[in-house]
């Protein structure tokens, strides 16, 4: 059976297709949200079918999750990004037991209990600090790209002390590092190192207990996995397509729903 799981977040819009019989993953996608979340999630998915070389009539059931999940047309039915995190993280290796994800707008840590289930979960939606987003901003101010940030920060010698976590304020601390002539690479590093903080900070409010999954887009950050296994004291399992992992969870619940009705 196919199923396909949609995450329509705040920066983008990822697309899986599962087929469940194997509990493998046949097809992905990923596709910028911008002004329409809808049109985007919709565009992922065909984008997915198309990797996948099927058609939208041979899925079974489709789930929706993140920000857009209810705007998604055609969905079967809509569970939280938490549910999915769980689910998708477990598929992945049944033995983790902590996921953080680190999203566009947010970040998360999340206990999954043995059998793949949220059992208790910490949120930072209210502050961009921690996210995708922040690292957004602080990589314009740098004038470097987000996606070369890591490769920066890991040149580094040693990361610049960024103090700063509101990202108004962080963005100004950024340009002033620049002006004494702190190296971007050391700057770079400073921000990964600091993003990483802000979300152990977030994760040992609920308690880590291994094995430890990190997921989201940020989690390609090399640099950012390197401070934040250091800050946690442990050893983080990044997936292959870290940023698919909660549209993987959707796909699994869309299965597992269709199989129960």
């Amino acid at each position: 059976m196919l199923t396909a799981g949609v995450d329509v977040g705040s920066l983008a819009a990822k697309a899986a297709i599962l087929d469940s019989e194997v509990a493998v993953v046949v097809g992905g996608a990923c596709v910028p949200t911008g002004s329409d979340p809808a049109a985007s999630g919709s565009r992922a998915l065909q984008e997915a079918l198309a990797e996948a070389d099927v058609s939208g009539e041979e899925i079974a059931a489709v789930v929706a999750t993140g920000y857009g999940r209810e705007i998604l047309p055609g969905a079967h039915w809509r569970v939280t990004e938490i549910s999915c995190a769980a689910r998708g993280a477990h598929l992945l290796d049944p033995q983790v037991r902590t996921v953080i994800d680190i999203g566009g707008q947010d970040s998360k840590a999340i206990r999954v209990d043995a059998d793949g289930f949220p059992a208790d979960f910490a949120l930072n939606d209210r502050c961009a600090a921690g996210t995708g987003r922040f690292l957004e901003v602080m990589s314009e101010a740098l004038g470097v790209g987000v996606d070369e940030l890591d490769d920066l920060a890991l040149e580094a010698e040693r990361p610049a002390i960024i103090t700063r976590t509101c990202t108004v304020f962080a963005e100004s601390e950024v340009v002033g590092l620049t002006a004494r002539g702190v190296a971007p690479a050391e700057i770079a590093a400073g921000l990964c190192r600091a993003t990483a903080a802000r979300v152990a900070q977030l994760a040992g409010t609920l308690g880590v207990e291994p094995r430890v999954m990190l997921i989201g887009g940020v989690a390609l950050n090399r640099a950012i996995g390197r401070y934040l296994s250091e800050a946690l004291s442990v050893e983080l399992a990044v997936p292959d397509g870290p940023q698919f992992v909660v549209a993987t969870g959707a796909a699994l619940i869309a299965a597992e729903r269709q199989l129960a009705s």
